[in-house]
Parts: structure tokens; C-alpha cells; sequence
């Protein structure tokens, strides 16, 4: 694994165990590269192996910011989580810190709080003196994309891109993270060269993979994402973390085609990709057999989670799937407190959640009036643009289905609206027509 000291991340507390130095920087390699490196016993066998070397403190800190961030877990729900970041703020004042370790402590108290915002804003602060600290910039990168904050997501990266020169170790996953960023804020062309530049340096970078398995996506070149995606199969499926999800947007080129299928591996990412995977299937009328009920398996445990509103709306996807009525009005049910997701609840988790429920009761005019008012706000969610794009399609297909001349006539203007952003997609072409015959009929 790479050298901790030529990362310039060497923290204070681990400086006198040379070993502690080394089993950080791999698990924080293995973070940054969406792999686990099983020779090394993988994230969780290094992190193990990290608390052994140094019980003290910097090993919690990475630990539980995996667990909080990576995961999407929360102190709320998990017992042992919250023991183990009452341990890291005990250690943390027990002993003398770095200005900057104890910004990182702050961070992950902030984000354990479902202070989202403030803990972005306290890895900023590192970030401004500490360029090169990887944990403090993909923490924030991975707590941007949760807010939906994607210029956020981007300007981070681009303050700090300088710094990284070719040879720093991990500069060019840096290069990815930043081209991500550019896609997500439409800069297709500059996200795409800095993505294949990344994949010039490192061919395994499955995340440069990601980005331009995106801009194919936006812009609605089936043809080249499905011939990308296939050449480039070997380099990525290998990237345990993100292999699956990779998948899933290779199988998105063939939603365009009508003849996709999904799997999961049961974490919360692939979860979220099986959902949004079946929902688009069944709103192109797809028949799905029993796919739902295996799905609600594992997402009816996470029905009161409620940590991130993301995920609640995929969650609901699969109860209403599998029509499991209980499991539904779990999911409805939001619990005011100062947590920033939940205080989105009211204005757009509620009235999102409410609009799937309302389609698949056969009530497209309500879905339409609950959604259509929020649709430039969704980006608070958080998640892509790709995946996001299941509620602009929930829209348009509710907007067909209505029994309204007006609300028909708005699906008329969306699917133009969209053509224009995605020219050439056969799924556009697709509704346009089914939009055509509804008009023919009127």
C-alpha cells in the first residue's frame, strides 16, 4: 500500500507507530479506490488490524466516518455505532490533537447529528490548509452527493486539484472525483476528457468509468455507453464497491431497449440501483413476477431508518412494488427533529413519497400535483442526475395517465423539454409517440 507520509496525511497521533501509518493509508486507499484489496484483508481486516496498532485515536476516526458515511448508517439507529463515537469524543479530549484532527473529530459529530451541511463545512476548513488530505475531501465529496449539493461537490475538488500533481499517489482518483463533479453540473465534454485522462493513468479506475458511464447517459448515446461499458468490463468489475452499481447504469442503456435485469448484493447502494432499476421496468410496463417481494426482503428492515430521504423514496419503491401496505405507512411516517434531512420531510420527502403512492393507486392527476411543483428542488435528495431521473420519468408517465386535458398537454411539454437535453433517446422517442396517440384520442 501506499506510504501515509507522501500523502502528506501522517497524523499526529499515529506518528509514533510506523505500522499504524501504513494500515491507515490502506484503508483510506481502498476507500478512495472502491476497492477492497483482499490481500490486505480487505477495509474491514485493515481497520481491525489498524485499532490493534493504534487503539488510541486515528483509527476511530477513519472507522467511524466508513460507518456514518459509507454506509449511510446513523447513531439513531445503531447502538454500537453510537458507543463507538462516545468512545473516539472521549479519546479525542483525552489527549493533545492537532488543530486539524480535531476539526475531523467535529466533522463526523456533526454528520453522526445529521448535521450534514456543518460537517461539509468543517472538512472545507481542513481542506483550506490541508490540500492534499484525501479522508477530509472524499468525506465531503461522498456528504455533498448525499445533499445533492453537486457544485459543491465540484468547486471542493477544484480548489484543492492544483495540489495534486501527477505524482502524488492517488492524484489521478482525484482527477475522477473532480470530473464527476463537472458531469453532475452539465460540463460534459471537460468531465469526460478528465475522466478518460484518469483512465489513461489508472485503467481499474472504476469511478472515471462512472463518470463517463454518466455523460453517456445524459446525453442519451446508447450506442457508445453500451460499447464503452462492455470494452471496459475487465477493468472494473473487479471494483467490489462499485462494480454492482456500474451494472446498474450499464443496464440503463438497455431500459432504452426494454431488456434490462438487476441484482443486489444487499448494501445500501445496490439496494437503492435494485429499486430504481424495477421501478423504471414497471413504468415501461415491464411485468416483474415476484422481483418485488425479494427485493422488500431487504429494504423492509430499513422502512423507519429515515436517515437519508434518498434512500427512503427507493425504499418506498419496493413496498409499493411488493404491495405490502404496512410497510408503506412506515415509510410515511417522518419524525420532525433538527436533523437536516428529515426537516426536508414536509416540503419534498413527504410530497415525493406521497406522489409515488398516489400513481400506483391509479391517482395520476394528485401524483402530478404533488410533484410537479418540487421537481427543480428535488436536487436537495441527493443522488446523480441519473438516478434522480426516475422522478422526472414517474412525472411524465403520470402526466400521460391523467384524465386531465391540461396536465396530458404538460407530459407533451416535458417529453419535449427533455428531448431537447437528451436528443436521439429512444425512450423519449418512445413516450412522444404514446404521448401523440393520447392527444389523438382526446
Amino acid at each position: 500500500y501506499q506510504n501515509t507520509i507522501s500523502l502528506k496525511i501522517c497524523w499526529h497521533s499515529l506518528e509514533s507507530d510506523n505500522e499504524a501509518c501504513k494500515l491507515f493509508d490502506a484503508v483510506l486507499t481502498q476507500y478512495a479506490t472502491w476497492a477492497n484489496d483482499e490481500s490486505l484483508g480487505g477495509i474491514e481486516g485493515c481497520l481491525s488490524k489498524l485499532k490493534a496498532a493504534d487503539p488510541n485515536f486515528m483509527g476511530h476516526v477513519i472507522a467511524n466516518g466508513l460507518e456514518l458515511i459509507g454506509t449511510g448508517s446513523s447513531v439513531r439507529l445503531n447502538k454500537e455505532l453510537d458507543g463507538a463515537m462516545r468512545t473516539m469524543m472521549t479519546l479525542s479530549k483525552a489527549q493533545p490533537l492537532t488543530e486539524r484532527e480535531k476539526l475531523h473529530v467535529a466533522a463526523l459529530d456533526m454528520f453522526a447529528r445529521g448535521q450534514l451541511p456543518k460537517a461539509c463545512d468543517l472538512w472545507e476548513q481542513i481542506l483550506q490548509n490541508h490540500p492534499t488530505d484525501l479522508l477530509a475531501l472524499k468525506f465531503s465529496q461522498d456528504t455533498y452527493f448525499y445533499l445533492g449539493h453537486h457544485i459543491q461537490m465540484r468547486d471542493s475538488v477544484a480548489r484543492v486539484y492544483p495540489f495534486w500533481t501527477p505524482d502524488m499517489p492517488l492524484s489521478s482518483y482525484v482527477k475522477g472525483y473532480y470530473s464527476f463533479g463537472l458531469m453532475e453540473t452539465n460540463f460534459f465534454d471537460r468531465a469526460e476528457e478528465l475522466a478518460r485522462e484518469a483512465l489513461a493513468i489508472n485503467q481499474t479506475d472504476a469511478w472515471s468509468v462512472h463518470t463517463i458511464a454518466h455523460v453517456n447517459e445524459m446525453k442519451a448515446e446508447v450506442k457508445k455507453g453500451l460499447e464503452f461499458m462492455k470494452e471496459m468490463e475487465t477493468n472494473w468489475k473487479n471494483s467490489d464497491m462499485l462494480a454492482c452499481h456500474n451494472y446498474w447504469h450499464w443496464a440503463l442503456y438497455f431500459i432504452e431497449k426494454i431488456a434490462p435485469r438487476c441484482l443486489s448484493s444487499g448494501s445500501m447502494l445496490d439496494v437503492v440501483d435494485n429499486c430504481s432499476m424495477l421501478y423504471r421496468l414497471h413504468l415501461e410496463g415491464v411485468k416483474l413476477g415476484d422481483r418485488w417481494n425479494n427485493v422488500l426482503k431487504l429494504t423492509k428492515k430499513h422502512t423507519k431508518d429515515h436517515v437519508l430521504l434518498f434512500n427512503d423514496v427507493h425504499i418506498l419503491m419496493s413496498s409499493l412494488g411488493a404491495k405490502d401496505h404496512k410497510a408503506t405507512e412506515d415509510e410515511l411516517k417522518f419524525s420532525p427533529c433538527d436533523d437536516h434531512e428529515l426537516s426536508l420531510a414536509p416540503s419534498l420527502g413527504l410530497p415525493l413519497c406521497q406522489a409515488f403512492v398516489e400513481f400506483e393507486n391509479g391517482n395520476c392527476d394528485k401524483a402530478v400535483d404533488l410533484l410537479y411543483p418540487i421537481r427543480y428542488q428535488l436536487i436537495q435528495v441527493g443522488g446523480s442526475n441519473a438516478q434522480r431521473d426516475v422522478f422526472s420519468q414517474l412525472l411524465i408517465h403520470a402526466a400521460l395517465n391523467s384524465k386531465s386535458q391540461a396536465k396530458q398537454n404538460l407530459a407533451r411539454c416535458l417529453l419535449r423539454e427533455r428531448d431537447v437535453m437528451r436528443p436521439n433517446s429512444p425512450m423519449t422517442e418512445r413516450l412522444i409517440r404514446k404521448a401523440a396517440a393520447v392527444h389523438s384520442v382526446v
